[in-house]
């Protein structure tokens, strides 16, 4: 067997990352060595392999979910948006330069194509299947050309495609027909399909439609998945999704303690590996809000300033909002404030960019005796260390070396009273160290927060990744699936007028 699938989506956010991984976990149940690829991701949320190569988190969590090692072979290129106009292009798992939209569009996209595939092709040469995702929309017309993640990898590739849709949002039906029916010949031969995602109710209400759309199209619906609550993957685009407000919550269960715990984390511009504080979401009793006012600040037992893509612009952000105020009289305080890796650099006395920003010198909060400089090589590590007695993993992801100047050690970075600052992304899945860091952060609050004694990040992100793989198991035509990745799209699909517009 060597197989391929392409899961596309009627639009961003349809549910294409989970439903890749959850194919990725049922195959591997079934005895199918798999692997997850996308072509071409823009993600502000990315990981760092254990060969030093920088690839979105999606794909390392799709990986997981296929039980193999993450390499830069399924994403070979990550794009790390700056501002709405421009991104740092990664390819291969290193950074290449700078790109504005329309330089990307206007020549370069089209050249990677050759790379994704020979990527794509050496997945297929090493696993039975490799199971794709797309991006956006196929039927996004205006970048048909240079398309290298859709259907230009499933024309190059000969990939059979299903392209799921978010019936939550509504419009489903017209989503599937409007999508295929924007492809050209050649495009459309190659979508065998639908897959319905979030669907409340009686299944037995949405059959009519189904089978109107079958008629309508000549194709397949794959499945009918449930709406599921505490599900999915880690985001991609941190620009896309505003969290002003949101809260993150995995588990569901009251406190060990007499108190509950409140994290609250600045939702600053740019804003990457946010994903860093799902791992005290997951700890029954500690409630995790993203922040934007110094107000939302006063009840908050933990103040985490995150990772950023743009960390004078995080700065200036803080200072116009009163944030950095609220930040200095908590440090004053000694009320506990963790910065990771930007919002590190952010706590700093002094930082000097020349590469990220290009705004030369300007002064950090001082919160922390740091000084940082930001250099033209992007720090790439999977290091391990120890703090508070427990031993510790993470990941680094920054173009800012940071000069400690004094305080006490904490991983890469330091601590001054209850102020703590590290580059290391991911340092919370450390299930011994994060409870003894929420001990001590309880203790400064004067909370009488208790830690569970057996809360394992690991394990919790397994039972998401086998939910996602019953999802597929119980409610897709798995064995009309299993055809497809096997055998490609079915001869014979019919042309679904007008077709791409020339």
């Amino acid at each position: 067997m060597s197989g391929g699938l392409l899961v596309a989506g009627t639009t961003s956010d349809a549910g294409k990352s989970v439903v890749t991984a959850g194919i990725c976990r049922w195959l591997v149940r079934q005895g199918v060595k798999v692997a997850p690829f996308k072509g071409q991701n823009m993600s502000l949320n990315s990981f760092v392999t254990r060969e030093g190569a920088e690839i979105g988190r999606a794909q390392a969590m799709q990986a997981q979910a296929a039980r193999v090692e993450p390499s830069a072979l399924m994403n070979p290129v990550l794009l790390k948006p700056g501002s709405d106009r421009s991104s740092q292009v990664v390819l291969m798992g290193r950074p290449v330069g700078e790109l504005s939209a329309s330089g990307y569009h206007g020549g370069r996209q089209e050249a990677l194509l050759g790379t994704v595939v020979d990527c794509l092709e050496r997945l297929r040469g090493t696993y039975d299947a490799v199971i794709c995702e797309g991006a956006g929309s196929p039927a996004e017309i205006n970048l048909r050309r240079t398309d290298i993640v859709n259907m230009g990898i499933a024309r190059a590739a000969k990939l059979p495609v299903v392209v799921v849709g978010d019936i939550d949002r509504g419009g489903v039906f017209a989503s599937f027909f409007g999508t295929t029916a924007l492809l050209s010949p050649e495009d459309q031969a190659l979508v065998a399909g639908y897959i319905v995602n979030k669907f409340r109710g009686d299944v037995s209400l949405l059959e009519p439609g189904i089978d109107m759309l079958r008629g309508l199209t000549g194709r397949h619906t794959y499945g009918i998945l449930p709406f599921a609550h505490g599900l999915g993957i880690d985001e991609e685009d941190g620009l896309r999704v505003s969290l002003r407000g949101a809260v993150r919550e995995s588990v569901v269960a009251p406190p060990v303690g007499e108190d509950v715990l409140r994290v609250a984390v600045c939702a600053v511009p740019l804003m990457s590996n946010f994903t860093d504080v799902d791992a005290l979401a997951a700890e029954p009793g500690v409630i995790v809000r993203f922040v934007d006012r110094p107000e939302e600040l006063a009840d908050a037992d933990l103040v985490v300033v995150p990772g950023t893509r743009g960390t004078v612009r995080a700065l200036e952000w803080l200072r116009e909002r009163g944030l950095a105020r609220e930040l200095a009289r908590r440090a004053a305080e000694g009320r506990p404030v963790l910065g990771i890796c930007g919002g590190f650099q952010v706590l700093s006395e002094h930082i000097e960019d020349e590469v990220e920003s290009r705004a030369g010198s300007v002064a950090g909060l001082g919160l922390l005796p740091v000084r940082v400089r930001f250099a033209p090589e992007k720090t790439l590590a999977r290091p391990t260390g120890e703090a508070l007695g427990e031993p510790v993993e993470g990941y680094e992801i920054h173009h800012g070396v940071a000069e400690v100047l004094g305080g006490e050690a904490f991983l890469d970075g330091c601590r001054v009273g209850a102020v703590w600052g590290t580059h290391w992304h991911g340092s919370l899945e450390s299930d011994g160290f994060r409870r003894r860091f929420l001990e001590t952060v309880a203790s400064a609050a004067g909370r009488r927060f208790v830690p569970a004694p057996d809360t394992s990040f690991g394990a919790l992100r397994e039972e998401q990744l086998d939910r996602l793989g019953d999802l597929i198991e119980e409610h897709a035509d798995t064995d009309a699936l299993m055809r497809l990745i096997e055998q490609g799209a079915p001869a014979g699909l019919p042309f679904i007028a007008p077709g791409a517009p020339a």
